[in-house]
C-alpha cells in the first residue's frame, strides 16, 4: 500500500500537522526573541539606538526618511512602532525575524529540501542573527526583503522578484551588488530577450532619488548626504587583512554549525545546485572580506553584516546537515536524534553566552541610574548632549540637539563653550572619549557643572570573567553635567 500523501488530497487535519514542526520552531524562536528584548535594555552597538532615533524623529526631520545612514526602507517601516517606544520597536524586530524564519522555511520547502522546518532553527542559531533579533538594526529588514524576492524568483515570478529586490538598496548598500547579481540570474534563466526587464531592478533606486528630491528640494541629496566616515578609500576603522572575516565565520554560522554549513556550500557548488543561494553568500562574504581587508567604504568588519543574507546561510547549512545525516543513516535512530538535540541545544546556549558577553549593552543600566537620579533632582533642559544614544532615548530629546562633534578638538571645545544655559550632558568614561575625544574635564572647563558621577562594574548574567578576551565585567562611569550660564 502506498503511504505517500499527495499534496492535492491533504485533509485539513494532515494539512495542519505538516505545519506543526515549523510552528514549534517559531514558538521557541519567539520566546528567545522576547527574552532578548526584556533581558537587555539596549543595543550591544551604538547603531541600534541611533537607527531607532532616526525612525522616531523622521516625522519631524523628514529628510531622515530618505537619509543614506538612516536607510529609507528601515526608517519607513519603523517610523510607526518607534512612536510607541524603544522596546516596542525592538519587539517589532522580533516579528520581522520570525517572518524571516517563516519565509526561509517556505523557501526550503519550495526547493523540496528535506527537514525544511529546521531552516527556521538554522536562521536563529546564527549567533549574529540571535544577537540582533530584538535590536534596531537594518540587516533584518534587508534579510526579509531578500528572502521574499528570492521566493518570487524561484516561483517564476521574475518581474515581481526584481521589483522587490530593487528595494534592497533602500535597506543596505549591499543591495547594489546583489541587484547586479540578480540581473545575471535573470538573464541566465530567461535569456537575453528578458534583459528588457532589467530596469525593474532600478525602481527602488529611482523611488529613493525622486522622494529625496521631493522632500529636500536637492536633486543630489543622496550624494550630499553620504556619511563622511564612509570614504571609498582610506581606513577609518583600520585595515584588518583578508582573514578578518573568515576567522569570524563561527560568529556568522554558529560554532557547531560551521561544518554542516561548509559541507553544504562545497557540495552544492560541486553539484551545481542552489546557485542563487551559494552565489549570494559568496558575493556578500567576499565583498565584505575585501572591504574589511583594505578598510574601504568605512567597513568596520562586523559579523552582523551577514545577517542580511541569513536565509541563504540557513538553507545552505540545512543542505549540509541533511547530507551529513544521510552519511550516518546506519546509526540507531536514538543516537542520531540525541546528537542533533545536543548540537542544537549547545548552539542555542552558545548564542545566549554570545549575547551575554556583548558588554556594551550593559551601559543601559548605568545610564538608567543617571536618568533616575536626574528625575529625582530635575533641572530645566534646553538642550541634551550625549555620548551614547540610550541617554537621548531615555530623556526623549530630539537627537538633532546633540552637537556634530568632529575630529578637531578645538572645534569640539568651542561647541561646548557655546552651549546655551540649561544644557544637560550625559557623558561616559569610555565611549565619549573614544568617539569624540572629549573627557568630563573638558565639559567642566567649558562651564559645565558636574551634577552626578558614578562608577559601575557591569556584569553579565552568566559570564563572570572574560573567555579568550570576550565577555566578563565592564567598568564604566557615567556623568551628568549642567550648563548654568
Amino acid at each position: 500500500m502506498n503511504k505517500t500523501i499527495d499534496r492535492e488530497v491533504l485533509t485539513p487535519a494532515t494539512g495542519i500537522l505538516q505545519y506543526r514542526p515549523a510552528f514549534l520552531w517559531l514558538t521557541g524562536c519567539a520566546l528567545a526573541g522576547l527574552a532578548m528584548a526584556f533581558l537587555f535594555d539596549d543595543s550591544c552597538q551604538l547603531d541600534g539606538g541611533v537607527h531607532y532615533l532616526f525612525a522616531k524623529w523622521a516625522w519631524k526631520h523628514h529628510e531622515l526618511f530618505v537619509g543614506v545612514w538612516s536607510r529609507p526602507l528601515y526608517t519607513l517601516l519603523y517610523s510607526i512602532p518607534a512612536l510607541a517606544g524603544y522596546r516596542a520597536a525592538r519587539l517589532f524586530t522580533v516579528l520581522i525575524c520570525l517572518a524571516i524564519g517563516w519565509q526561509t522555511w517556505r523557501m526550503a520547502a519550495d526547493l523540496k529540501i528535506e527537514r525544511a522546518p529546521l531552516a527556521i532553527a538554522f536562521v536563529w542559531l546564527q549567533p549574529s542573527f540571535f544577537l540582533f533579533c530584538a535590536d534596531n538594526m537594518t540587516e533584518p529588514v534587508f534579510a526579509l526583503t531578500f528572502i521574499i524576492a528570492l521566493r518570487l524568483h524561484h516561483r517564476g515570478r521574475f518581474r515581481a522578484g526584481m521589483l522587490v529586490a530593487s528595494l534592497l538598496i533602500l535597506a543596505r548598500p549591499e543591495g547594489l551588488f546583489l541587484g547586479l547579481l540578480w540581473g545575471i540570474w535573470v538573464i541566465a534563466n530567461q535569456g537575453l530577450k528578458f534583459a528588457i526587464n532589467l530596469p525593474l531592478l532600478a525602481v527602488g533606486s529611482f523611488i529613493w532619488w525622486a522622494t529625496a528630491w521631493l522632500i529636500t528640494g536637492d536633486p543630489l541629496f543622496i550624494k550630499n548626504n553620504w556619511p563622511p566616515n564612509w570614504p571609498l578609500t582610506g581606513t577609518v576603522y583600520g585595515a584588518a587583512g583578508l582573514l578578518a572575516y573568515p576567522i569570524r565565520l563561527p560568529e556568522i554560522t554558529g560554532l557547531l554549525l560551521v561544518v554542516p554549513f561548509l559541507y553544504g556550500l562545497v557540495s552544492s557548488l560541486k553539484l551545481r545546485e542552489y546557485f542563487t543561494l551559494t552565489s549570494t553568500f559568496l558575493l556578500i562574504f567576499i565583498l565584505h572580506t575585501i572591504l574589511r581587508a583594505y578598510g574601504l567604504l568605512g567597513s568596520a568588519g562586523y559579523p552582523r553584516y551577514m545577517i542580511a543574507i541569513s536565509p541563504a546561510i540557513a538553507i545552505i547549512t540545512l543542505t549540509g546537515w541533511n547530507r551529513i545525516a544521510s552519511s550516518f543513516s546506519r546509526l540507531p535512530g536514538k543516537i542520531s536524534i540525541c546528537s542533533a538535540v545536543v548540537i542544537i541545544a549547545f548552539s542555542a546556549f552558545g548564542n545566549f553566552l554570545y549575547a551575554d558577553g556583548a558588554e556594551w549593552s550593559r551601559d543601559a543600566r548605568a545610564i538608567s541610574d543617571a536618568y533616575q537620579w536626574f528625575r529625582n533632582h530635575p533641572q530645566p533642559i534646553t538642550r541634551l548632549i550625549w555620548s551614547e544614544p540610550y541617554a537621548c532615548i531615555l530623556f526623549d530629546r530630539d537627537p538633532w540637539e546633540n552637537p556634530v562633534f568632529t575630529g578637531n578638538r578645538d572645534d569640539n571645545l568651542e561647541l561646548l563653550r557655546n552651549s546655551p544655559s540649561g544644557t544637560v550632558a550625559v557623558w561616559d568614561l569610555r565611549v565619549g572619549p573614544k568617539s569624540n575625544g572629549l573627557i568630563v574635564d573638558d565639559f567642566e572647563k567649558a562651564g559645565f557643572l558636574r551634577l552626578y558621577s558614578r562608577s559601575f562594574l557591569l556584569e553579565g548574567y552568566i559570564l563572570e570573567r572574560p573567555w579568550f578576551g570576550y565577555g566578563g565585567p565592564r567598568r564604566q562611569e557615567i556623568f551628568l553635567l549642567y550648563k548654568t550660564k
